[in-house]
């Protein structure tokens, strides 16, 4: 065997000799090489070389499952010993061993699937003493096939005895400890396959995502929406302010950028005719990680013709009230000790200049003035471009001192325009716009706006935000002349909305992190 630099490493050494260690020596070079390759290791690999040697399939492939454990306590998790008894079914079932305990000719162990887990026996009379031997060579952590039946233990413990345990999948790592889990929380993070073996916590968390999901599709669903599906690679990244990714078509020689947003092309589609259109899926984003922020995270948005802003709070309250009923039961949860009441017709509605004074017990003879305002926000440490106007120092005095405060559900609106590039001007005031913030826990969960619709407004908007970016705000929006040119077609009048489904997970779910609710966040290169 040669390494990278081609001189040849002596193999690693095992206590049995077999010509099938020869297989192993790649993994077991590689452990070595990271310093990982300990006496548990060795011995497991071990006990695959004495499989292999008696023929034992390590990997196989002809085994189908017909059963799933929570199937059998749904049906027979009450059934008494005289019951068990009388049935005449054996049940096929397939998983992975999570504890096992020997005695000689007898073992318990436990399997677990993806429904749950449940204590089976496996008894060498009942195998035969062959398969019984091959047994004695399982770990914790293998995937097996079993059949049997039911039975219950003298401790009255559910219990399948196993006519047939076969390996399906044999673990060259151990578990951790039983009784601790994965107690690391990066390494939780790097090998969510590990943590959701063995916490069920973060087992619960997905499988509650998956469910806030679907409840949303059928909300949207039921209300006449349409689900769709834009590009994430465009040549022209819109719908928000945020720094994009950026990569490159090798085909069309051609810079691309991942899309921070779908807004733009599902307010093409009401141009084209939608009036209902939603798409759920994952934005891109080239900013900061934190507790709430990941370079890539999951959004719905929508938006409908003929709406308006004000219709989207009172959609929202129905939904999140929905979601939550539907997920925990009850409109009232609970997040990091604090109830959170998600009731429809509860929630809090505050305009944007209200909120920095009786929120954030700033004067409006403060907030107002520019040179004050932009004095101090630059005093904390906060970046301020030239092109920034008021409305801009304003949104960073928001972040300071109101946005940690809004703890109830709270619908935030009329954002000045100069921050709102997208949003519809408000008729009585063009100084702000027909937009809003939702805010639950102090942070922003979703964002809404009557959409802008006049071709003329919008293009002047885009060049201001041009005139920011070249002033160096890497944030401000591109300027995109095919959606002016769908505007300058005609787009009815509509509202938009962008629910983050990160952060929703979290409320719904009790989790500190975001990365506790995405599966695989993104995580520096390991040492």
């Amino acid at each position: 065997m040669n390494d990278s630099t081609g001189t040849s490493k002596a193999p690693i050494k095992l206590k049995i000799k077999s010509p099938t260690v020869e297989r192993f020596q790649p993994m077991l070079q590689a452990l070595a090489d990271k310093d990982e390759l300990n006496e548990i290791l060795k011995n497991r690999v071990e006990k695959a070389v004495l499989l292999a040697d008696d023929g034992v399939a390590l990997f196989p492939n002809d085994r189908k499952k017909a059963d799933d454990v929570a199937d059998i306590w749904a049906e027979h998790g009450d059934s008494p010993s005289e019951v068990l008894e009388g049935l005449s079914r054996e049940y096929l079932l397939a998983g992975r061993i999570v504890s096992l305990r020997s005695f000689g000719k007898a073992a318990f162990f436990h399997l677990q699937d993806a429904s749950g887990r449940i204590q089976a026996y496996a008894q060498r009379d009942d195998l035969g003493q062959d398969a019984y031997n091959v047994f004695k060579k399982l770990d914790v952590g293998d995937i097996v096939f079993v059949r049997g039946g039911l039975f219950r233990t003298k401790t009255d413990e559910l219990t399948v005895k196993s006519a047939e345990v076969t390996l399906l999948s044999k673990s060259m790592r151990p578990l951790p400890e039983k009784y601790h889990g994965l107690t690391n929380v990066e390494i939780r993070y790097r090998q969510r396959y590990v943590d959701l073996i063995v916490t069920q916590r973060a087992k619960e968390i997905f499988l509650a995502r998956t469910k806030i999901i679907s409840a949303m599709r059928r909300f949207l669903d039921a209300k006449g929406f349409m689900e769709v599906e834009t590009p994430i690679l465009q040549s022209i990244p819109g719908g928000a302010t945020a720094k994009p990714f950026i990569t490159h078509h090798n085909a069309l020689d051609m810079q691309l950028y991942m899309r921070i947003a779908p807004e733009l092309y599902l307010k093409r589609l009401l141009v084209g005719g939608f009036e209902k259109v939603y798409e759920i899926g994952r934005q891109f984003r080239n900013e900061g990680i934190s507790t709430q922020h990941n370079p890539e995270f999951t959004m719905c948005e929508f938006y409908w013709a003929y709406a308006t802003y004000e219709d989207l709070m009172d959609l929202t309250e129905e939904m999140f009230s929905h979601l939550a009923r539907e997920v925990c039961g009850d409109t009232k949860v609970t997040y990091q000790g604090q109830e959170i009441d998600l009731t429809e017709g509860t929630w809090r509605r505050l305009s944007f200049h209200e909120s920095l004074e009786q929120v954030g017990g700033l004067s409006p003879e403060f907030f107002n003035n520019f040179e004050r305002a932009k004095a101090y926000v630059k005093e904390k440490g906060e970046k301020v471009f030239d092109g920034d106007k008021l409305g801009k120092v304003q949104a960073k005095l928001f972040d300071m001192h109101v946005e940690q405060k809004l703890v109830q559900p709270t619908f935030i609106y009329g954002y000045p325009t100069d921050i709102s590039p997208l949003s519809r001007r408000n008729e009585q005031n063009p100084e702000i716009t027909d937009r809003f913030e939702l805010f639950i826990c102090g942070r922003e969960i979703s964002n809404a706006f009557s959409e802008l619709n006049d071709p003329v407004d919008q293009r002047c908007r885009f060049m201001d935000q041009v005139r920011e970016k070249e002033s160096g705000d890497d944030e401000a929006h591109y300027m995109d002349d095919d959606y002016v040119r769908a505007l300058e077609y005609g787009m009815p009048p509509a509202a938009g909305q962008g629910i983050g489904i990160d952060r929703l997970v979290m409320l719904l779910t009790d989790s500190a992190s975001i990365r506790e609710v995405i599966l695989f966040p993104l995580l520096r290169p390991e040492a």
